[in-house]
């Protein structure tokens, strides 16, 4: 079998029937989404613990590398709020740099995915831990903004979720009046922008009206306590040139969990927006190719000092929603931020913090889905638990361990379900065929003989289910001649369940009883014959259905007491009258 990678970025493909109506579209949107994605960079660089321009160049960067290779036509990739936590984090215990090596990984491990076709990994997380872990996020990201949010005279913040709220209960005195006015006012500003405006974006309005405000106060009025973006930080308005990063072994074993949860972090959130995205536009996305896309911008953009890249839903909509169709408006988009930040960058430090905060309080709510949390706590207690757990892990501990602990709890949950719908009967009587599907349709009634006993297995024959069999032998007690295991609803088994029946044919062996298997499904009966099943129990006994089984055993139970050992199909059936 020839093992082909599955890489077809839709940019490739739309040029070839690109027409100047599609450019100016294009255009249109991409000018809107730059525009859009401008304070929102400055914020997630910011928040991540990184300089505004940081932010700005994942933007042009990582948004210019995923339109170009993406396999969604209207993917807008970026910096995203989810990754705020995990980056604030690595930035705190390793660094800057061992943030770029965290991304670098990270990027190698979203190209394996795509290389290998694990596109579909969106399907393998439960929803429950998805939302947990935004949910939690969001409130973790609104607990980093309360201090400039209120414009707090607070030092250096401790790391951890409980910490920070009790040094915000003990410094509530060092509250000052205007730029908690400026951030309240941002977030008022945010939500009442869409009712007059649907085309510009609330964080836009609420950055220049608020900004245009602070200068005022400063200069006209003499209010100094308003801090912005220049106040703390130095905006080098230029690209950067790309540069070496020293790497070695003992770093990256260090930065293996963290980078895991960056790459697992980037594949759902891109994956579950181009899953929008088609939805909206009808279109379908290459999932791969996507993951390959993502992958390769985040093993770019740390050279330039960026922050993770992944696909931002709210962007991308904005996109499709202002008529960007191809991949070439994300293209302009990243243009326009380029242009922005050569050009307009040095305006970016009157930005006043508090609004800032204002933006990324916002964008923690839109997050939360707290209605779709509140709706999860009402299904079934296992869901709950994981989303509980995940939940709380994200907010007490970090998103690394909440996404390690939520899918093997997710895991562990999922096994003992597939235990409780797995059923394990025994049948020594008659076996009613009225809605067997497996034998003719003239035969209701099939008969037991006399010393067999009929096991049925409902359901997948796994490590979680073979300990349950085992308690269902011992309960029977008794010393059959013939066991028939009928496995017509065993989708598949495992090593451990073909170890299970392995065992069962030895001990049987050394009792003189016989094994007979019935209703085989081809690919279980591929794996037994690979393991040499069919050389224990002889390949006559593996049957194709309980008619052939049952007239096997008549034959083994006439042989045992001296019979006739010729004994027709016809002699184990019986119509009810």
């Amino acid at each position: 079998m020839k093992f082909t990678v599955d890489f077809r970025p839709r940019l490739l493909s739309t040029l070839r029937t690109y027409t100047k109506e599609k450019f100016f579209s294009d255009l249109m949107a991409g000018i809107i989404v730059g525009i859009v994605a401008l304070p929102l960079a400055i914020a997630f660089g910011i928040a991540s613990g990184v300089s505004p321009e940081k932010g700005l160049i994942t933007a042009i960067i990582g948004g210019f590398i995923v339109s170009f290779l993406s396999g969604s036509s209207v993917q807008i990739g970026g910096p995203t709020g989810a990754f705020i936590v995990i980056v604030y984090g690595i930035i705190q215990n390793f660094g800057v740099e061992g943030l770029a090596i965290a991304t670098i990984l990270a990027g190698v491990f979203l190209m394996l995915m795509g290389v290998l076709r694990l596109g579909t990994i969106i399907k393998f997380i439960p929803y429950p831990i998805v939302v947990g872990f935004t949910s939690g996020i969001a409130l973790t990201i609104f607990t980093t903004q309360v201090k400039d949010l209120l414009g707090m005279t607070v030092g250096e913040m401790p790391a951890d979720f409980v910490s920070k709220w009790l040094v915000y209960a003990q410094q509530a005195c060092t509250v000052s009046l205007w730029p908690a006015l400026i951030g309240v006012a941002s977030i008022a500003v945010i939500f009442a922008t869409p009712r007059f405006l649907k085309k510009i974006p609330g964080s836009l309005v609420a950055i220049i009206v608020m900004t245009v405000i602070a200068w005022l106060l400063r200069r006209y009025a003499g209010v100094t306590a308003i801090e912005t973006i220049g106040d703390r930080f130095v905006i080098n308005a230029s690209l950067p040139r790309p540069e070496a990063i020293s790497v070695s072994m003992e770093t990256i074993h260090r930065l293996l969990p963290p980078a895991f949860t960056i790459a697992i972090l980037g594949a759902i959130e891109s994956l579950l927006s181009a899953t929008v995205a088609d939805g909206v536009t009808g279109d379908r996305h290459h999932s791969n190719t996507e993951l390959i896309a993502q992958g390769a911008a985040n093993i770019v953009v740390p050279l330039f000092g960026g922050i993770p890249v992944t696909g931002a839903i709210a962007r991308t909509m904005t996109n499709i929603n202002n008529g960007g169709r191809t991949p070439v408006a994300g293209v302009i988009h990243a243009v326009v931020l380029s242009l922005i930040l050569l050009f307009l960058g040095p305006l970016t430090r009157h930005i006043p913090m508090a609004c800032l905060a204002g933006v990324l309080v916002v964008v923690a709510y839109n997050m939360s889905e707290w209605r779709t949390f509140r709706s999860l706590l009402k299904n079934p207690g296992s869901d709950v638990a994981v989303l509980l757990t995940t939940f709380l892990l994200t907010v007490v501990f970090d998103l690394t361990i909440a996404i390690e602990i939520g899918l093997l709890l997710a895991m562990l949950l999922f096994m003992r379900r597939m235990m409780e719908t797995t059923k394990v009967s025994v049948t020594t009587g008659n076996i009613n065929l009225s809605e067997d599907a497996e034998a003719p349709r003239d035969i209701e009634v099939l008969r037991v003989p006399e010393g067999v006993e009929v096991y049925e297995i409902n359901g997948p024959f796994f490590f979680g289910i073979a300990n349950k069999f085992d308690e269902c032998m011992r309960r029977m007690g008794g010393k059959p001649l013939v066991r028939i295991i009928r496995m017509r609803k065993v989708p598949f088994m495992d090593s451990t369940g073909l170890h299970n029946l392995e065992s069962l044919c030895r001990l049987s062996q050394k009792e003189n009883i016989r094994i007979i298997l019935s209703g085989v499904n081809p690919k279980v009966h591929e794996m037994l014959i690979k393991n040499g099943m069919d050389r224990r129990i002889g390949h006559e006994n593996i049957c194709s259905h309980i008619d052939a089984a049952l007239a096997r055993a008549t034959q083994y139970v006439a042989e045992e007491e001296g019979g006739d050992s010729k004994f027709k199909i016809q002699d184990s059936r019986f119509k009810i009258p």
